[in-house]
């Protein structure tokens, strides 16, 4: 069985550079800066011993309005986008705009920077998927936090026409009721998740973030191979 780690010698992987091309020509909403930023902390978070499988990877863009979609799943040994859609925040992160984030519990916010999903579950808001942050003092609580992926009814086109934005969660990234079983069985299991947003604080103390990804070794980026 093929493995998203290698191929053979007669078909390298592209560099970091080319699968990010290929990546943002399949979503070219989703802005490039972030796309790379997101590849260069998936690379970083696998040199530093992650269990992170490199089959799908998924970008949340909260410098975006609620109203427009802001996630992004992608197949990365295709190469090609399975899902962009709307993404809810926190109640307490903003109205339509997302300005607030925390890793404190009962604070009602989201959560920025790396994830790596782990077991779906049915709950108290349905089917939902369990995330790991990997992040400390950003996201590392969002397990005991709960901040799970999970599908819900004020994630809807009528609440935007109603009110002008999403319904807010209690820091979850809720998606559609509709897509969020599919969406779930496709990440879940130790995919990697990268939520951005412009904050200067995390931007700059994120160990994912830095060139030798926190170890004072210059990092070398391992990608996935890719076919076609």
């Amino acid at each position: 069985m093929g493995s998203a780690f290698a191929e053979p010698a007669s078909s390298p992987a592209p560099s970091p550079d080319r699968l990010v091309e290929r990546l943002h020509r399949a979503a070219p909403s989703l802005d490039r800066d972030v796309l790379s930023m997101a590849a260069r902390a998936m690379t970083c978070s696998i040199r530093r011993g992650e269990p992170v499988p490199m089959r799908r990877l998924s970008v949340i863009d909260y410098s975006l309005p609620s109203t427009q979609p802001r996630l992004w799943v992608f197949d990365l040994e295709k190469a090609r986008l399975l899902f962009e859609e709307r993404v809810a925040h926190g109640r307490n992160t903003g109205e339509n705009l997302a300005t607030r984030f925390s890793n404190a519990t009962g604070s009602y916010m989201s959560s920025l920077g790396a994830f790596v999903t782990q077991e779906s579950y049915r709950g108290a808001n349905g089917y939902s998927l369990r995330l790991q942050g990997l992040e400390p003092g950003f996201n590392d609580r969002a397990r005991e936090r709960a901040i799970v992926i999970h599908g819900a009814p004020y994630v809807s086109d009528a609440l935007v026409r109603a009110q002008g934005r999403l319904g807010r969660s209690l820091g979850c990234p809720a998606v559609r009721s509709a897509v969020a079983q599919p969406l779930i069985d496709s990440i879940r299991g130790g995919s990697f998740l990268f939520a951005y947003y412009p904050d200067p604080g995390w931007l700059k103390q994120s160990r994912l973030l830095e060139a030798d990804c926190g170890t004072g070794v210059a990092a070398h980026p391992v990608m996935p191979a890719t076919g076609g």
